[in-house]
């Protein structure tokens, strides 16, 4: 496949991002019309428009409060899902490996249910669930480096086995202990996964960093596919291994906590998005990269938006992505050989 022909897949699926998201900007419980939107444009813009003072703080309010924080978080912990999954993909050449492969998602939600175990401060809870979402993936690199290197991705697979379980019966210590009235309810709903709290000024903040990890994971992809032939060969082509592998699980390991830390637990965005994306166009890391990030995106938004309006009550969402995500894997895995091979 030519440069051209990338190019236009990722030009149309960028404008596929932004329709779903403008979509899902004006959808909802109180739906807004494309007239008092762009009523309500002008007026912020320009300074004047034909709807009552009333009518434009309600669609501010709706639009600036809840909806576009919701849309903005929503495409960043997709995007940064679903890249980390097709570069952990990448790294340990397994089809099977997801964000939480080297425990980062049960170190995070470790930290988190100690931050709500100790602290009523949610900007406290955020900052534990980074804190241990690392120490979690160093535990694991760690235990890989003490074990062996002659075949460090399955080592480092199952240094992340050995961290995930730690920190998962851990959790399990601190739900034991927690408050069955009043916080082991809100640690039991945080781990389903929901974007109900995202306020825009925290989105904004972490959007940076979650940006820069997507950059650079975008930027590396041109050495996933030699590393996909394996170390010795990667060696002989004047790759360094160790150093790539290692920037790059930082990268993927910094994208994936944050989206922990925003949005709590959301599986199977890493899994399945590169999965379908690698079936579509191909196993070359320099498209399947970017356009997972653009498919895990809109995914997450499609998701987001069926978890509010499916039902008079919010599904969680990592509830919802689950249930979609099973079957779809269970399809995808017919034809997952082939376009691996």
């Amino acid at each position: 496949m030519n440069y051209k022909t990338q190019g236009k897949m990722l030009f149309i699926a960028t404008l596929l991002l932004v329709g779903v998201a403008l979509f899902m900007l004006l959808w909802g419980q109180y739906p807004i019309d494309m007239a008092s939107f762009y009523e309500y444009l002008h007026f912020k813009f320009v300074g004047t428009s034909s709807l009552e003072p009333e009518t434009l703080s309600l669609i501010n309010n709706i639009i600036l409060d809840i909806r576009l924080p919701r849309i903005l978080l929503a495409i960043l912990i997709g995007a940064a899902l679903a890249t980390s999954g097709a570069v952990f993909q990448a790294m340990f050449v397994n089809p099977l490996v997801s964000p939480g492969i080297l425990g980062v998602l049960a170190g995070a939600s470790f930290g988190a249910a100690c931050g709500m175990l100790i602290s009523d401060n949610w900007l406290v809870v955020q900052i534990m669930a980074f804190i241990f979402g690392f120490i979690a993936v160093a535990l694991a690199l760690m235990i890989g480096s003490m074990v062996s290197n002659t075949r460090s991705s399955v080592i480092l697979v199952l240094g992340g086995v050995i961290s995930g379980s730690l920190f998962t019966s851990l959790l399990s210590v601190i739900k034991y202990v927690a408050d069955p009235y009043s916080t082991l309810p809100t640690i039991v709903y945080w781990l389903m996964g929901s974007l109900s709290m995202a306020q825009l000024h925290e989105v904004l903040a972490v959007s940076i960093p979650i940006l820069l990890s997507i950059a650079g994971m975008i930027f590396m992809s041109k050495y996933f596919d030699l590393l996909s032939l394996g170390d010795e060969e990667a060696k002989a082509l004047g790759i360094n291994v160790k150093m790539i592998r290692i920037i790059a699980i930082l990268l993927a390991t910094l994208a994936s906590s944050l989206a922990v830390v925003m949005a709590g637990i959301i599986g199977w965005v890493g899994l399945i998005i590169p999965h379908i994306i690698r079936m579509l166009v191909g196993p070359s890391h320099r498209l399947l990269v970017p356009l997972s990030a653009l498919a895990g995106a809109i995914f997450l938004l499609l998701a987001d938006a069926i978890s509010r309006l499916a039902m008079s009550v919010e599904i969680p969402i990592g509830i919802l992505t689950s249930l979609i995500g099973i079957p779809i894997f269970i399809f995808v895995l017919k034809k997952a050989r082939a376009a691996w091979n």
